[in-house]
């Protein structure tokens, strides 16, 4: 089995899902107004990631290639589901601030990938440090897009003021068109880092 410390890097670091692979994106740019929204869907999605590949890894062998996608669907939903009656039991609010989104990470390609890419190749253990490594590596992505956007858009981190009201707010930022720029910024200097270590 490979080194599950560098599984967990290598979803975090070297494949990230939004700064490297880029996927994942309705999400990424849909959600995270606000750090709160980011790092909710982050870890929601990193549950039913590390879920899905666990037990997806676990009927690998006894699932038929014809018929394994959409078998996979039927796993990644029913984790989805039961994520969703949860954050609707304990915290309603983020619930209702991520709305349709959580439903909707039936069909993150985020997940599908790597059903189809690593849980259905590897162990259950190797699977599920993919699914922590990769969940943490999104919940990571959407954390920083939150924080700049919120910070910069309305002035507040975690939904607590920390710019004096005589501080411009660029409500640009907190609309659909700033987590293009967050992004598109963040992954500039990502890269900018990542080519003057290579």
């Amino acid at each position: 089995m490979a080194n599950p410390i560098k599984i967990i890097k290598n979803g975090i670091i070297n494949e990230n899902p939004t700064f490297v692979q880029v996927i994942g994106m309705c999400p990424t740019l849909a959600v995270t107004s606000s750090a709160i929204n980011g790092i909710g869907m982050g870890l929601s999605t990193t549950a039913v990631l590390i879920f899905a590949n666990l037990f997806i890894s676990l009927l690998r062998k006894v699932i038929p290639d014809t018929v394994r996608i959409p078998c996979f669907i039927v796993v990644i939903a029913t984790f989805v589901t039961i994520i969703e009656f949860l954050l609707k039991a304990y915290l309603p609010a983020l619930n209702a601030s991520l709305g349709l989104y959580i439903p909707l990470i039936v069909v993150n390609c985020l997940i599908l990938a790597r059903a189809e890419a690593f849980a259905s190749k590897n162990g259950p253990v190797a699977s599920a440090f993919d699914g922590i490594g990769m969940g943490l590596g999104f919940t990571i992505a959407l954390g920083c897009l939150g924080l700049v956007r919120e910070f910069i858009g309305s002035g507040t981190l975690f939904d607590v003021t920390v710019l004096p009201e005589a501080f411009p707010r660029t409500l640009l930022f907190v609309m659909a068109p700033g987590g293009f720029f967050t992004l598109a910024i963040l992954m500039a200097i990502l890269n900018h880092f990542r080519n003057k270590k290579a």
